[in-house]
């Protein structure tokens, strides 16, 4: 696709992200708190061209992005060698870094793992998302916790020698292994967080803390790696994802991130808009990533 035809259709896409966008006037985007860098992960926008992707997030007022390099993301595990180069100098030419790298990895034997990693490593990107560890609640949960605990290991050692962090995120859900963050933590707080930290995600944090949350906000703090932004409405495990600026994210949370010692990246999730695809997904995912990231900076302001 010619430059020129790039441009048309990025400048048709934003054009459409602000007429989806609920009528809400929008304020521009303040420049970042220099403390934090400032992404936003760029599942929904995969339809995109990494120049296209690029113009997009940078327009929005984002730092960088967290890029799902996996199977079904942007670029498939066994394509980072000849595709990641590529994604990185079009996001560099906007000022743009992948500072998270959203992987299939858990384990050394992961697919194409240490070459991805490697190759993440050569081109600067200092993190990397890891896949989840699930349990079988038909079996014991302290011995599945262990089985964890010794692909961690390896991993780990792995990612010294290459000298890149993996980050561990919380999720919800009564399979997931770090759902209550205690089991996880357990097992990363053994390590450099160098190697391996956690990426704590206050959405997921809340639906399984409820009230609880600042203990595990406590619990993290030596091994926080990076921090994820989402919200919901509803409890009982069964959250509907929301826009930030419509959930329950108690201010505490935002008053507790800035009186932190944390200055690693904080990434937007925009993972609410269900059932769209092509280009009213991507349009749709662009204008709430506005309006979000524009909720987000006054917060942290």
């Amino acid at each position: 696709m010619s430059s020129l035809n790039r441009r048309q259709l990025l400048t048709s896409t934003l054009g459409t992200a602000a007429a989806l966008s609920l009528g809400s006037a929008l304020p521009a985007a303040q420049p970042t708190p220099i403390r934090w860098k400032l992404i936003t992960f760029t599942k929904f926008l995969q339809p995109l061209s990494y120049d296209q992707m690029a113009d997009a997030v940078a327009e929005l007022g984002f730092d960088g992005i967290e890029a799902p390099i996996r199977i079904k993301g942007h670029i498939e595990p066994e394509n980072v060698a000849d595709e990641l180069p590529k994604f990185v100098a079009a996001l560099k030419k906007r000022g743009l870094t992948i500072d998270i790298l959203t992987s299939s990895i858990n384990s050394v034997d992961s697919p194409n793992a240490e070459e991805t990693l490697k190759v993440a490593k050569d081109l600067g990107i200092p993190r990397y998302r890891m896949n989840y560890y699930k349990y079988d609640l038909k079996k014991p949960v302290t011995r599945q916790l262990r089985e964890a605990g010794a692909m961690l290991k390896d991993l780990v050692a792995m990612n010294e020698e290459i000298g890149i962090q993996a980050v561990y995120q919380n999720h919800s859900g009564s399979q997931y292994v770090g759902a209550p963050i205690w089991d996880i933590y357990h097992l990363v707080r053994q390590y450099d967080p160098q190697h391996i930290a956690m990426a704590f995600d206050i959405g997921h944090a809340r639906v399984e803390g409820n009230t609880s949350w600042p203990i595990q906000w406590n619990l993290v703090q030596s091994h926080l790696g990076s921090v994820y932004i989402k919200d919901f409405t509803g409890n009982g495990g069964k959250p509907a994802w929301c826009s930030i600026t419509q959930g329950e994210l108690p201010d505490q949370f935002y008053k507790l991130l800035k009186e932190s010692d944390y200055n690693g990246p904080i990434s937007l999730h925009v993972e609410y808009l269900h059932g769209l695809k092509g280009d009213e997904m991507v349009a749709k995912n662009l204008a709430a990533m506005k309006r979000d990231i524009a909720y987000l900076k006054e917060k942290l302001s």
